[in-house]
C-alpha cells in the first residue's frame, strides 16, 4: 500500500509527460542549500523534451561577475547571472548563506586517467611481444644494410676499375646514404672525389675531398685528390699547401714528391712568364699610343700580340692588374680606327669568361660610352663594339648561373642590373640621332642573341617582357623604317629583316594569352598613332610597319592588318604615281597573301595593278616585287593540281621572267633575290620544278646567292619544293569516296610530281652541285641559320640520299660532315630528318670512310635518337640498321653506343611484332654482345633475354634465325656458364639444336654447331644428354660431308672429338 501510494504520483506525471521536471524539483527540494553549488548549473530538460548538459558559471563567455546559475521559470534555458540577479530570482540574501564549497565530482577524470593507463600498459605489451616474435628477423635486416653498404662500395670499386666512373659515383653515394660513422663517410667521400676527377668535375672532386678531409685530416688520398682539384681550378697556391701536406706525411712518396716538383716549376714558369709579360704589355701599348710612331706593320703586330695575350687568362689578368685599362681607354679616346679595333678585342679578351673582370671593365667604361661605339660609322669599329657587348653579357648571363668559389666569390655582386642597364642603352640607341645604319643592324642582332630565353624551358622571361614595355615601339620604328622618306633613320637592306627576326623572338618568348595580347595591343597602337593623323607619310610607315610584323611574327602582323582602312589603303598606294608609295606598298600585298582567305581577295583586287606596276614600273626594284606578288597569289593553291589562280601557262612564264632575272648578273644582288622569293613560290607548280631544274644556270645563280642569310630560306625553300622533301601524307581510299560523293574538292597530285619524276629532278640537281650549296649554307655562320633553315636544309639532304647511288657522291662532297651538327641543333623536325640522312649513308656506306677520325663517334647520338617510340617504324629500323653496321666495327664505338642508353631500346625492338624491326634488333644486339657490359645482361637473374633468342633460333624466319643463333655462338664461347642456362630457358632447346643442324642453309648449319661444341665444352653433364639424344647421329652424318660443307663438318668432326674426350662415346676401330 506504502509503494502504490508512492509510485502513483509518479505514474500520473510519466502519462503527462511531465516526470523529469517532477525529479528534478524533487532532487533539488530534498538537498539542503548550503549543500547545493550555486555556480552549477546542471543538466535539464527542456519543456519540448530535449536534454541540455550542464555547465559551471562564468562560462568563457560570460562577464566575470555572472558566476551564479539562474533560471526564469521552467520554460526558459538555464544561464549564467550576477549575484543581485540570482537574489531576486531565488529571494533570498546571500550575506547570511555560507559559501558552499566547489563540488566537482572527480570520478569521471579519475576513471579516463585509469582508461589510458590500462590502454598504454596494453600497447607496450603488445610491442614487446612484436619485437620477441621479429627479433631475428630485425637482426637479420640490420646486417643486410651493413651488408649493403660494403656490397655497394665494392661495386663502385669495380666500375672504377672498369672505366664506368659515373655508375661508380652512383655507387659510392647509394652507399654513403646507409652510411653513419665518419671514418666510412670519408672514404666514400674519397672515393666520390676521385669519380669526379675522372668526369672532370673539379668543384664537386674538391668539395668531396674537403669533406673526407674535415673526418681524417692526415688522409693523404684525400689531400692529393684535392691538390690536383685546385690546379685544374685555377689555384695552384692551395693545391701546393696540399701536396706539402702529402709529402710531410709520407715523405718517402715518390708520386707526392714528383707532384709538388712538377707544380714548383708550372708556378715559377708561370712567374717567370709573368715578369716576361710585363715588358711587352708596356712596348705593345707605347707602340699602339705613340702618335709619332708610323710603321704600319709594327703598329698591326703590336696590336695582335696584345689581342693574343687578352685570350689566355695569364695575360688577360696581368694586363688588367698592370693599368691596363687605362691604356686601353687612351686607345678608344684617341679616335684613330686601328687603335679603337685593337683596344675593343683585346677588351673582348679580358671579359671572356670571366665575370668580376667584366663587372669591373663595364664600371670604369660605362655602359653609355660602350654602346654609343656600337653606332660609328665605321663598320669593323662597330662590329668589334658589338662582340665586346656580346661577351660582356655572356660573362654576366654566366654569372647568373654559375656557383664561383674562392677569391672570386668575394668580390662578385649580382649582375641583374648591369644586364638591364646595358639592354636599355641599346634599346636607346635604336633611335638615338646619329647612329650608323650598320649600327642599327648591329644593335638589333645583339638584342636577338641576349634578350630571348635560350630554351622554353628555362621558366623566367621576365627580361623579354621587360623589353617589350620598354622598347617594342623603337624596335617597330626601325622595322617601319621607309629609307626613302625624308627624315628617316638610317637603315641597310637588312635592317627591317632584323627587326621582324628580333619581334619574332620576343613573341615566341611569351607564355600566356596575357602576353602575347599585351603584344597586340601595343602593336596596334603604334600603327594607329602613324596611320591616323599623319597624313601620307603616317600611312606609309604604318604600312611599311605591318609588313615587318608580318615577317616577323605574322600572328600579330595579321591581326594589325585588319583594323579598318589598312588593306584599302595598301591598294590604293599600289596604283600612286609615286615609286616610294608603289615599293612599300607591293611588299606588303606580298607578305599580306600568306592566307589563303586574303590571299583570294588581292587575286580578286590586285592582280590588275600589280599587273600594271610590273610593266609601266620603271624601276626594277619596284617591277621585281610585283613579280614576286603575282608568283605568291599564282602560288596560293599549294601543291594541288585542281587548284589554278591564273590561267593555265602564266606560272610558266612568271617562272621564266624570274630565272631571267635570277640569271642577269648586272642587276644588283638584292633584286636578285627578289627573284628567289619568287622561285619559292612558284616551284610548287610541277611544271616550273621540271623547267628550273633543266635550267642549269638558274640553279647555279641561286646557289650563288645563297651565301646571303636573307636569301637562305628562300634558296632552301625552293630545293624543298623541287625535291618534294616535304610531308605529305596519303589520303585514306574511303575517305577519297565519301568527299567525292559529298562533292567536296579533293586535291590532286599533278602527274609530272610522281617519284619517278621526283628522282630525275633530284640527279639533275646533283649533277648542279646542290651537295656543295647545302654544305656552306650549313657553315654560314656570321650568322648562324635559322632553326627553320636548318630543317629545310635537312629535307634536302634527306631527300638526295633517298637513292643508294647517290650516297657516295654526298659524302665525298662533305655531305656527311654537314649532316651531323644538322641532327644535333634546330627543330625536332629537322634534327629527326639528318639523323635518317646519316643513317642511310652509315647503312650502305663505310662508315669509316664516310666518317673518318673522331667524326664516326659523333654520329651515334643521332642514330640512336632514331629509336626513340613517338619516331617512325622506317627510322627505326633505319636507326637500327645504322647501329648495327657502327656495332661491329670497334669495342670504343659499342662503347659510346652503351654510353647513349641504347641497349634498353634495341631490347625492345626484338619483341616488336614487326618482323623487318624484329630482325634488325636482333642483328643490331648481335654484334652489341661482343662488349662485356651487354653480355653480362644475358646472366641477369630473372631476365628473358636468353629465351628469346633460343626462341628466336627456331623460328621460320631464316634471318631471324640466323641473327639470333649468331648471337648465341657468340654469347656460348665468350660465357661458357650461358650454356647451362640454355637447357633452363625453355624445354624446346634441344629440338631448336636439333632443327638448327638439320636446315637446308649452311650458316645455320655451321652457327648450330659451334653452340653444339661449346655447351660440349662446358659442362658434361649436357654433352651427356646431347650425346643420348638424336644429336649423335646428326653429328656423325654432317661430319662426313667435308667436301659439300667444310666448316660444318669440321665443327662436327669437334664436337665428336669432344664426347671422346669426356668419355660418352668410343671411336671406330679404324680411328674414325
Amino acid at each position: 500500500h506504502q509503494l502504490s501510494v508512492l509510485l502513483g504520483p509518479l505514474c500520473s506525471a510519466y502519462r503527462a509527460g511531465t516526470l523529469p521536471a517532477l525529479l528534478q524539483q524533487l532532487h533539488s527540494a530534498c538537498q539542503p542549500s548550503s549543500a547545493r553549488n550555486l555556480h552549477l548549473c546542471e543538466g535539464y530538460p527542456s519543456a519540448d523534451g530535449r536534454y541540455h548538459s550542464g555547465f559551471y558559471c562564468p562560462r568563457l563567455t560570460d562577464p566575470p561577475a555572472h558566476r551564479y546559475c539562474c533560471r526564469h521559470g521552467d520554460h526558459a534555458l538555464k544561464s549564467c547571472c550576477p549575484q543581485l540577479e540570482f537574489e531576486s530570482l531565488r529571494r533570498v540574501n546571500l550575506s547570511n548563506v555560507p559559501t558552499p564549497a566547489r563540488l566537482r565530482n572527480p570520478l569521471p577524470l579519475l576513471a579516463v586517467g585509469l582508461y589510458g593507463l590500462l590502454v598504454l600498459t596494453l600497447m607496450t605489451l603488445d610491442f614487446l611481444h612484436f619485437c620477441r616474435l621479429n627479433q631475428r628477423r630485425f637482426y637479420s635486416l640490420l646486417s643486410s644494410s651493413r651488408l649493403g653498404k660494403s656490397l655497394l662500395r665494392q661495386e663502385g670499386n669495380r666500375l672504377f676499375q672498369a672505366g664506368d666512373y659515373a655508375a661508380a659515383l652512383a655507387s659510392y653515394t647509394r652507399a654513403l646514404a646507409l652510411c653513419a660513422g665518419p671514418p666510412e663517410r670519408a672514404v666514400l667521400h674519397r672515393n666520390r672525389a676521385a669519380c669526379h676527377l675522372k668526369l672532370e668535375d673539379y668543384a664537386s672532386a674538391e668539395a668531396d675531398a674537403s669533406k673526407a678531409i674535415e673526418a681524417d685530416g692526415h688522409d693523404v688520398k684525400a689531400l692529393f685528390r684535392r691538390s690536383q682539384a685546385l690546379q685544374k681550378l685555377g689555384r695552384p697556391d692551395q693545391a701546393v699547401y696540399d701536396l706539402r701536406r702529402c709529402v710531410s706525411l709520407e715523405p718517402r712518396n715518390k708520386a707526392f714528391q714528383e707532384a709538388l716538383h712538377d707544380l714548383g716549376s708550372s708556378m715559377q714558369e708561370k712567374v717567370s712568364l709573368m715578369s716576361c709579360t710585363d715588358s711587352k704589355v708596356e712596348q705593345m701599348f707605347q707602340i699602339l699610343l705613340d702618335p709619332k710612331e708610323t710603321d704600319t706593320d709594327k703598329k698591326q703586330k703590336a696590336a695582335q700580340n696584345l689581342i693574343v695575350l687578352a685570350r689566355e687568362e695569364a695575360g688577360a689578368e696581368k694586363i688588367f692588374q698592370s693599368d691596363g685599362m687605362r691604356l686601353l681607354l687612351r686607345m678608344l679616346d684617341t679616335g684613330r680606327e686601328d687603335a679603337m679595333l685593337a683596344a675593343l678585342r683585346t677588351l673582348a679578351g679580358l671579359c671572356s669568361g670571366h665575370r668580376s673582370r667584366t663587372m669591373a671593365i663595364l664600371a670604369e667604361l660605362e655602359a653609355p660610352r660602350v654602346s654609343a661605339m656600337l653606332g660609328v660609322e665605321h663598320e669593323q669599329v662597330s662590329l668589334a663594339a658589338c662582340n665586346l657587348l656580346q661577351v660582356m653579357f655572356d660573362a654576366l648571363k654566366e654569372g647568373l648561373q654559375r656557383d664561383f668559389r674562392g677569391k672570386e666569390e668575394a668580390v662578385v655582386l649580382d649582375p641583374s642590373k648591369e644586364l638591364k642597364l646595358l639592354i636599355g642603352h641599346l634599346l636607346e640607341m635604336l633611335t638615338r640621332e646619329g647612329t650608323s645604319a650598320h649600327g642599327h643592324d648591329n644593335t638589333l642582332n645583339l638584342l636577338i642573341k641576349v634578350v630571348p630565353r635560350k630554351s622554353p624551358r628555362e621558366p623566367n622571361n621576365s627580361l623579354t617582357l621587360w623589353v617589350i614595355d620598354q622598347g617594342l615601339k623603337k624596335i617597330l620604328e626601325v622595322g617601319g623604317t621607309v629609307c626613302e622618306a625624308p627624315g628617316s633613320l638610317p637603315a641597310t637592306e637588312n635592317s627591317r629583316m632584323s627587326a621582324a627576326v628580333l619581334l619574332s623572338k620576343l613573341y615566341s618568348d611569351l607564355k600566356c594569352d596575357a602576353e602575347r595580347e599585351n603584344f597586340h595591343r601595343l602593336c596596334e597602337d603604334y600603327v594607329r598613332s602613324w596611320f591616323e593623323g599623319h597624313g601620307l607619310a603616317g600611312k606609309l610607315r604604318a604600312i611599311q610597319t605591318v609588313s615587318c610584323l608580318l615577317q616577323g611574327p605574322s600572328e600579330a602582323g595579321n591581326q594589325v592588318l585588319e583594323l579598318e582602312g589598312i588593306m584599302e589603303s595598301v591598294l590604293a598606294l599600289c596604283a600612286s604615281v609615286r615609286e616610294v608609295d608603289q615599293l612599300v606598298a607591293v611588299e606588303a600585298l606580298i607578305h599580306a597573301a600568306d592566307k589563303a582567305k586574303r590571299a583570294s581577295f588581292i587575286t580578286a583586287n590586285g592582280v590588275t595593278l600589280l599587273k600594271n606596276i610590273y610593266k609601266c614600273s620603271g624601276r626594277d626594284s619596284i617591277r621585281i616585287r610585283a613579280l614576286v606578288g603575282l608568283c605568291k597569289l599564282g602560288s596560293a593553291g599549294g601543291t594541288d593540281f585542281s587548284m589554278k589562280q591564273f590561267a593555265e601557262g602564266s606560272t610558266l612564264k612568271l617562272a621564266k621572267q624570274c630565272r631571267k632575272w635570277l640569271c642577269n648578273e648586272a642587276i644588283d644582288a638584292s633584286t636578285r633575290r627578289w627573284a628567289v622569293e619568287g622561285l619559292a613560290y612558284l616551284t610548287f607548280d610541277a611544271d616550273v620544278k621540271e623547267e628550273f631544274v633543266e635550267d642549269k644556270a638558274a640553279v647555279q645563280a641561286m646557289f650563288q646567292l645563297s651565301e646571303d642569310r636573307s636569301v637562305l630560306f628562300a634558296v632552301a625553300s625552293t630545293l624543298v619544293n623541287c625535291t618534294n622533301s616535304y610531308d605529305h601524307e596519303e589520303p585514306d581510299p574511303q575517305m577519297l569516296e565519301l568527299a567525292k560523293y559529298a562533292k567536296q574538292h579533293v586535291p590532286e597530285q599533278h602527274p609530272k610530281d610522281e617519284p619517278g619524276c621526283v628522282r630525275r629532278r633530284v640527279r639533275k640537281l646533283l649533277a648542279a652541285g646542290v651537295v656543295s650549296a647545302l654544305t656552306c649554307m650549313v657553315k654560314s655562320e656570321n650568322p648562324a641559320p635559322t632553326n627553320s633553315c636548318r630543317e629545310l636544309i635537312s629535307r634536302v639532304f634527306l631527300a638526295v640520299v633517298e637513292e643508294a647511288a647517290d650516297r657516295g657522291s654526298v659524302v665525298a662532297q662533305g655531305g656527311g660532315k654537314a649532316l651531323i651538327p644538322l641532327s644535333l641543333e634546330g627543330t625536332e623536325v629537322g634534327q629527326a630528318k639528318a639523323a635518317q640522312a646519316l643513317a642511310k649513308i652509315t647503312i650502305t656506306s663505310n662508315p669509316e670512310m664516310a666518317f673518318p677520325g673522331e667524326r664516326i663517334y659523333e654520329v651515334v647520338r643521332p642514330l640512336v635518337s632514331l629509336l626513340h617510340l613517338h619516331r617512325t617504324g622506317l627510322e627505326n629500323f633505319e636507326g637500327l640498321m645504322a647501329l648495327t653496321n657502327l656495332a661491329g666495327i670497334s669495342e670504343r664505338l659499342r662503347q659510346k653506343i652503351l654510353k647513349e642508353k641504347a641497349v634498353p631500346m634495341i631490347e625492345g625492338y626484338m619483341f616488336e611484332e614487326h618482323e623487318l624491326l624484329r630482325l634488325a634488333a636482333t642483328e643490331c644486339m648481335c654484334n652489341m654482345a661482343m662488349s662485356t657490359e651487354v653480355q653480362e645482361l644475358f646472366l641477369a637473374e630473372g631476365s628473358d633475354r636468353l629465351k628469346l633468342l633460343v626462341l628466336y633460333s627456331g623460328e621460320d624466319d631464316e634471318k631471324l634465325r640466323r641473327a639470333a643463333s649468331g648471337t648465341l655462338a657468340m654469347l656460348t664461347s665468350l660465357l661458357p656458364q650461358i650454356c647451362g642456362k640454355i637447357t633452363q630457358v625453355t624445354a624446346h632447346w634441344l629440338e631448336i639444336l636439333q632443327a638448327l643442324l638439320l636446315s637446308p642453309n649452311v650458316e645455320l648449319q655451321h652457327r648450330g654447331a659451334v653452340i653444339v661444341l661449346n655447351m660440349m665444352a662446358a659442362d658434361r653433364e649436357i654433352a651427356a644428354k646431347l650425346m643420348e639424344s638424336e644429336m649423335l647421329e646428326i653429328l656423325s652424318v654432317l661430319a662426313k660431308e667435308e667436301c659439300d660443307k667444310p666448316r660444318v663438318a669440321q665443327a662436327a668432326k669437334e664436337c665428336l672429338a669432344q664426347a671422346v674426350a669426356c668419355g660418352l662415346i668410343k671411336p671406330n676401330v679404324n680411328g674414325e
